[in-house]
């Protein structure tokens, strides 16, 4: 079926450019427009779009104050649309935050210059987060589970309330969604029993961000295994992701550099646009990577290196995402012995790599979102 979309944006160009790359999908049709954030919520009730493209600086209302408003009033996903720079980084994350899906760099160059390259990515996105789980769209504070208790040797602020679920909007059109397969694993698995790990590896994509601050959030200053983070998302953000998670987490949070040690209680996010590998003495190793490669970083490779480094000592934990990279690594980490857990249906955004982990039947254990950062530290005490 047809992706209903509205185009919100204060600048009349934008509008156009991007009404008309879209209008070149025959899945998706463009229902209507609007040149602020206040007029996005009224049309987002009228028209009810399956999907909103939306700028986050516009006069009468911005778009992360928009974004707010609509997932309290009628979730829908959102697709902002942010510049490449820490500041664009960290308006997005709050937008994010605030319920957004995913996000696009906003480059009037690009559109103008590249319209093939621009028409493949903003209408692969849109068809994309059209499927997004509205129950995972992050926006109600309130169902945020209650941080776990500070171990002691904590020194860090207390943690601030995380996105929670948005109830789900009936009603909707966009195409169908991928295909679900009955897990390997049950959706409600047992607790996990305690075990010494040497790394904990999570890997996510779309609807990442959001569940990696509630995951995190969730762990005690003390934390006893390190971990790493791969997310995918562009060189300019992963710093302003790093430092904002830092803020918010009892554990410590930075963008791994060539040559950091892996050690307790600290949280290593992959920088975006390179690769990261992690050796036997648990020294990060940062690469360009290949070109050829969909995603840098990419899950698998992460996910590979630590299976040759730490054998059956890892923990690895596949999030919300589209596609299915973690897939491998996670078989590679289970030949090794080590264990693999992935974030369940009902709480993801999208539902891709999570599913290619569970359908591989790579998965000794399927977890809510809400469960996982508490099961971490049970499982690693």
């Amino acid at each position: 079926m047809v992706v209903k979309v509205l185009v919100v944006d204060d600048s009349g160009f934008f509008r156009r450019r991007v009404s008309e790359i879209l209008s070149t999908d025959p899945n998706i049709q463009v229902v209507g427009t609007a040149t602020n954030g206040r007029e996005a919520i009224d049309q987002a009730l009228e028209l009810r779009p399956d999907v909103i493209t939306m700028d986050y600086e516009m006069p009468t209302m911005d778009g992360i104050t928009a974004v707010r408003n609509i997932m309290q009033r009628c979730p829908t996903p959102v697709l902002m649309f942010s510049s490449l720079t820490h500041e664009g980084a960290r308006v997005t994350l709050d937008a994010l935050e605030a319920g957004a899906v995913d996000f696009l760099p906003k480059n009037f160059e690009d559109i103008s210059r590249n319209p093939e390259r621009v028409k493949q990515l903003l209408c692969e996105k849109i068809n994309t987060i059209s499927r997004s789980n509205r129950r995972g769209l992050g926006s109600s504070l309130s169902a945020a589970p209650a941080p776990a208790a500070p171990g002691p040797s904590s020194a860090r602020p207390a943690v601030r309330p995380t996105p929670g679920a948005a109830a789900p909007r009936a009603g909707t059109s966009g195409p169908a969604a991928q295909p679900h397969a009955s897990s390997s694993a049950p959706a409600n698995s047992p607790a996990p029993k305690r075990r010494s790990y040497k790394l904990v590896a999570i890997g996510t994509s779309t609807g990442g961000p959001v569940a990696l601050q509630r995951v995190l959030t969730q762990l005690p200053a003390n934390f006893p295994a390190p971990i790493v983070l791969i997310q995918h998302m562009p060189a300019a953000f992963t710093k302003a992701f790093a430092e904002r998670l830092d803020k918010l987490c009892r554990i410590s949070v930075k963008e791994a550099e060539d040559g950091d040690v892996v050690r307790p209680g600290l949280a290593l996010l992959a920088p975006g646009g390179k690769q990261m590998m992690i050796d036997a003495r648990g020294v990060v190793k940062i690469h360009p990577g290949d070109e050829r490669l969909n995603y840098k970083p990419c899950v698998d490779i992460t996910f590979a290196s630590v299976a040759k480094s730490y054998g059956d000592k890892v923990l690895a934990v596949v999030l919300t995402g589209m596609g299915a990279d973690g897939r491998e690594g996670a078989r590679l980490l289970k030949q090794g012995g080590s264990q693999v857990w992935a974030q369940d249906e009902a709480s993801c955004v999208i539902y891709g790599m999570p599913m290619a982990v569970v359908k591989a039947n790579l998965a000794d254990a399927v977890y809510s979102l809400d469960d996982i950062g508490r099961y971490l530290a049970e499982a690693c005490s």
